[in-house]
C-alpha cells in the first residue's frame, strides 16, 4: 500500500512519520507529475495554510488531478486545512477549493495561534481521543444527511465522514495515537 501525501505546504512530514510508523509507504505529492506517474492507494491533505495550499494547488497544475482522484472514489485523510480545501462552502467567504465534502466549515474558529489547544474528546468508533487543535476550523453545517459526524467538541462538528473522505479539525499525526490513520487505512483495504 502506498498513500500520496500532499507536500506543497503545512504539516505534510508528521502525516508520513505517523504513516511510517504503520508500516506505509509514502510519496509526496509536489508537482502534477508527481500524481500522474505514482500509483497510490489513498491521499492525504495535511494541515497548513488552506488559501496558500489552494493556491498551490492551481499554480502548480495539481488541482484538477486531486479533485477528481477524490470524486473517483480515491479514499483521503484531511486535517485542519485539508478540512476546508474539501468543504463546499466556507462561512463568510465565497472561496471553494476542491468543493467535494458537503459542509460549510468555519475557519479559524478558536482564534489564531493563541487560541490553540489540545482536548480529549470522543470519536465515533473509538471512545476518547486527543485531540490538537491549532488555528482550527470546525464543521458549521452538514448539507447531506450522508456526513456521518464522527466528533464533537463543545456542540461543534470536528471530525466527519462522506464517502470516501475523513476530515477533521484537529491534527492527529503530531500526537502518538495512530487509531485514526488506521480508520483511513482499512478505507482503503
Amino acid at each position: 500500500m502506498k498513500i500520496g501525501v500532499l507536500a506543497v505546504q503545512g504539516a505534510f512530514i508528521e502525516h508520513e512519520r505517523m504513516l511510517a510508523r504503520l508500516g506505509i509507504e509514502c510519496v509526496e505529492l509536489r508537482k502534477k507529475s508527481d500524481i500522474t506517474e505514482n500509483s497510490f492507494d489513498g491521499l492525504v491533505l495535511p494541515g497548513g495554510e488552506s488559501t496558500v495550499q489552494g493556491k498551490l494547488l492551481r499554480e502548480l497544475d495539481m488541482f484538477d488531478s486531486i479533485k477528481t482522484l477524490i470524486e473517483n472514489g480515491t479514499p483521503v485523510l484531511a486535517t485542519c486545512a485539508g478540512m476546508i480545501l474539501l468543504a463546499s462552502h466556507i462561512a463568510d467567504d465565497s472561496t471553494v477549493h476542491l468543493g467535494t465534502l458537503p459542509v460549510t466549515v468555519k475557519r479559524n474558529a478558536y482564534g489564531r495561534q493563541l487560541g490553540s489547544f489540545v482536548s480529549e474528546n470522543d470519536f465515533k468508533g473509538l471512545g476518547k481521543f486527543e485531540m490538537t487543535f491549532i488555528r482550527a476550523p470546525y464543521v458549521e453545517k452538514t448539507e447531506s444527511n450522508e456526513v456521518e459526524v464522527l466528533s464533537e467538541v463543545g456542540q461543534k462538528i470536528v471530525a466527519v465522514r462522506y464517502k470516501n473522505q475523513i476530515a477533521l479539525a484537529f491534527h492527529p499525526e503530531v500526537g502518538e495515537d495512530s487509531r485514526i490513520h488506521e480508520i483511513f487505512l482499512k478505507m482503503i483495504k
